[in-house]
């Protein structure tokens, strides 16, 4: 079970786009992650005449490190770190470390 998964709300900590926010839309096996809106840089593409693909300058979203993010929590409205419980019922839960309040997914 990973404590960031795909569709979460977090906040930048670190870097060139510290403080932004955005949601997850995809997870690698890498530890990296791709937030929306963050960390988008220019890139120089080449047109493709076969696959359709106009040449030019373009936005790209590149991936940032899961250590770079923090959960935001919705009562505080700011990052906080994420943890797990154990229920009763066997099930293993993610919780928020300042409250202990389960992550909603």
């Amino acid at each position: 079970m990973r404590k960031l998964r795909k569709s979460d709300e977090v906040v930048v900590i670190t870097g060139k786009d510290k403080g932004r926010r955005g949601t997850i839309s995809q997870v690698f096996a890498n530890g990296k992650i791709l937030v929306n809106g963050v960390n988008v840089v220019k890139k120089h593409q080449k047109p493709n005449p076969t696959l359709g693909v106009a040449g030019g300058i373009v936005d790209k979203t590149m991936p940032l490190e899961v250590s770079n993010v923090m959960l935001v929590n919705p009562a505080t409205g700011k990052g906080d770190r994420v943890g797990f419980k154990l229920l009763e019922n066997g099930d293993k839960i993610r919780v928020f470390k300042s409250n202990g309040e389960p992550v909603e997914a």
